[in-house]
């Protein structure tokens, strides 16, 4: 395929459109556990404690339902391109139904999380408390899976607009919220960390209901076929999604594992270390945002691509977006690399931690490209459809990978915190080249055509 230097600056252009109200849809989600922390912590150490473990416990969850839920853009993505809008409201309905019940089962385990605490090793005089904020929090599962349904219908169709818009409204909602009720004013009871967690609740079921409302009643929405009645839930057509979205579920949950794993075993190295990982990680995860936008774009243009079966557009696509990734990591990298001192200290003043959190911000710097290029890559597979290659490439490089160098590092090494952010290193290195190599190898021979899971949506008869 000879390059088309023209065709690139417009699959550019596309997907910078596309992704930058995902970006600002991250960084909104992410400001949530901000917002909750700093209002907690303003109560106290003791609330902040518990509102940042029950908050650990609860991201969980919320992996476990975007995972799930990301089944949707691609399907989504793939109909429009192939000019078949009318049969997405189908689609969709089943999706819902994998929201609901998903939604249910996650909270209840989040209700049950007594184990996780063990695990977490939380301390007995914080139980009450975490106990407290997951028993309010747990109430707004299926408002969060139903949320991701929405955002992925929207995104799917390349509107990705409401998804920032009701992001970016919730986290206004959530400030004044969670003060009024962690605090006790307004006439309610001081509640502390339940606050915090019943809050957070409420304004998920705000952002879930607003999306609905905004979808049923917009006219961008209306040929989809969404306002028929509903078809009872297919195993065929639930199959499916699940069988696409099972994988990322489970790929995201092993990522989010590998990093509180190393966070319980740097744990052990005092509190000073253990502070200046979660300053790192707090910015790494920040500066992660942006990544993991682009790659959302790029599944919805690798999916419309797909959909119109047009081999060129998806190597197009998934490449043009994987540049972007590029650019934007190089920022965030020469930013940790040459001003780690300074980064650290908007968190603290303790001397002893901001050296420490340097140290690591270097290391961060470093992943930073590797780190994009294995979400980039990611997205271009799922924009395909693929995901259980990618599942158990990443499964291999996390923990067959970074957590064995990790630790061997960390501890029989005694490099301690930086040994193990080492092995993160290698373990997102691993999965950058993996990933990227079976994306770049899938495009070129155009085998993702003869991949089932590619196919045609089962129809849903009504």
């Amino acid at each position: 395929m000879s390059f088309d230097r023209a065709r690139a600056r417009r699959e550019i252009g596309a997907t910078v459109r596309l992704a930058l109200p995902m970006i600002a849809a991250q960084l909104s989600a992410i400001g949530t556990n901000v917002v909750d922390a700093v209002l907690a912590g303003h109560q106290g150490a003791h609330t902040q404690a518990s509102v940042v473990t029950g908050a650990n416990i609860w991201v969980l969850a919320i992996v476990t339902g975007i995972g799930t839920m990301m089944a949707v853009p691609p399907t989504v993505a793939q109909l429009d391109g192939a000019g078949r809008r009318g049969e997405v409201g189908a689609v969709f309905h089943q999706a819902v139904y994998i929201a609901w019940g998903l939604g249910l089962l996650l909270g209840i385990a989040v209700w049950n999380a007594s184990p996780l605490m063990d695990l977490f090793g939380v301390v007995e005089s914080m139980r009450a408390d975490v106990r407290a904020f997951l028993h309010a929090i747990c109430w707004a599962a299926p408002a969060l899976t139903t949320y991701f349904a929405l955002r992925g219908l929207s995104e799917g169709l390349s509107m990705p607009r409401p998804s920032m818009y009701f992001s970016f409204g919730g986290l206004l909602v959530l400030a004044p919220l969670g003060y009024v009720l962690m605090y006790g004013k307004l006439g309610f009871p001081p509640m502390g960390a339940r606050g915090s967690g019943i809050a957070t609740a409420i304004v998920l079921w705000l952002e879930m209901l607003g999306f609905g409302i905004y979808v049923w009643r917009h006219g961008n929405y209306r040929d989809l076929n969404l306002r028929q009645r509903m078809a009872p839930p297919s195993a065929k057509q639930i199959g499916q999604l699940l069988h696409i979205g099972v994988p990322m579920a489970v790929t995201l949950l092993m990522e989010a594992g590998l990093f509180v794993a190393v966070a319980l075993l740097i744990g052990r190295l005092g509190e000073t270390v253990t502070a200046g990982h979660h300053v790192a990680l707090n910015v790494a995860s920040v500066a992660f945002m942006i990544p993991l936008g682009l790659s959302m774009a790029i599944t919805v243009r690798v999916g419309n691509a797909a959909g119109r079966r047009d081999a060129a557009g998806v190597r197009y696509a998934g490449m043009s977006g994987i540049t972007l990734v590029l650019v934007t990591q190089f920022i965030s990298s020469g930013i940790m690399l040459s001003l780690p001192g300074p980064i650290a200290r908007l968190y603290t003043s303790d001397a002893a931690v901001i050296a420490m959190a340097s140290q690591l911000l270097i290391l961060a710097g470093f992943f930073q490209f590797s780190d994009g290029i294995q979400v980039a890559s990611n997205g271009a597979l799922r924009g395909l459809k693929d995901t259980r290659v990618p599942m158990g490439i990443t499964l291999f490089a996390y923990w067959g990978v970074g957590m064995p160098i990790g630790w061997w590092l960390a501890f029989p090494q005694g490099l301690g915190a930086r040994g193990m952010w080492m092995g993160l290193i290698a373990g997102l290195s691993m999965a950058a080249i993996l990933l990227f190599a079976r994306f770049w190898r899938s495009s070129a021979s155009g085998r993702w055509r003869d991949d089932p899971d590619n196919a045609a949506p089962v129809p849903i008869h009504t």
